[in-house]
């Protein structure tokens, strides 16, 4: 058995951790949590994830530590390897900056994009344009940061990963980067690296290309899913 436990689902903040982890090499055992059931409230799992939300990791081989919020579990794990994230404190600062950058702007905005394009009972158009477009915003910083770079922080790293993991399913929020050539091109570059893919078909495969009623139907806890 791997030391560590990833309990998570097939949303860009799961993919986060477990690309993460595919990346670094790291054996993990899956725990799928599967969100559209409610069991990330249960007693069981809140006393891993108090905020009630995937992914979560524990490490048995730390006395079986815990670790919530996806973009702290993607600094745990690079520390842990030694991979993915710099020693020196310029390098460090860039990688984070960019990966706040995701928590504090990109997921949020786009998780809400996604929330009232798609799923929102009621179609409330300046709603929708509201989240689109400062989606859209955030996706012209990138593509202006990766005019000049082939990475967002200098060497391929944690920023990346977590920047990656919204970004490649923006058609879900309905937000077109068809004029955006940098961040295309990064986006197919990371697409070709295998241990992204097969961190994206964790816990199962999944496409956000299409919306036929039964994706829609297993993505309906989206709601519940935390948008950082």
């Amino acid at each position: 058995m791997a030391d560590i436990d990833l309990y998570t689902w097939a949303t860009p903040n799961g993919w986060k951790a477990s690309a993460t982890l595919e990346e670094l090499a790291l054996p993990y055992n899956l725990k799928p949590i599967d969100i559209t059931t409610g069991i990330q409230k249960s007693p069981s799992y809140i006393a891993i994830n108090p905020n009630g939300r995937i992914p979560a990791i524990v490490d048995h081989s730390a006395d079986s530590f815990a670790i919530f919020e996806s973009g702290a579990i993607m600094i745990y794990l690079a520390e842990k390897a030694g991979r993915l994230l710099p020693t020196d404190v310029k390098g460090r600062s860039r990688v984070i900056q960019w990966l706040m950058f995701q928590m504090g702007g990109l997921g949020p905005m786009q998780g809400q994009a996604n929330v009232f394009y798609r799923y929102f009972p009621e179609k409330i158009p300046a709603a929708i344009e509201r989240y689109q477009k400062e989606t859209r915003r955030l996706y012209e910083v990138l593509n202006t940061q990766l005019s000049d770079n082939e990475f967002l922080a200098g060497d391929f790293s944690i920023a990346d990963i977590a920047n990656w993991s919204w970004t490649r399913i923006h058609n879900w929020a309905g937000v077109d980067i068809d004029d955006l050539p940098h961040l295309q091109r990064w986006l197919k570059q990371l697409e070709a690296r295998p241990a992204l893919i097969r961190g994206a078909e964790i816990p199962h495969p999944s496409n956000y290309s299409r919306t036929t009623e039964q994706d829609e139907e297993k993505a309906s806890a989206v709601r519940g899913i935390v948008t950082r």
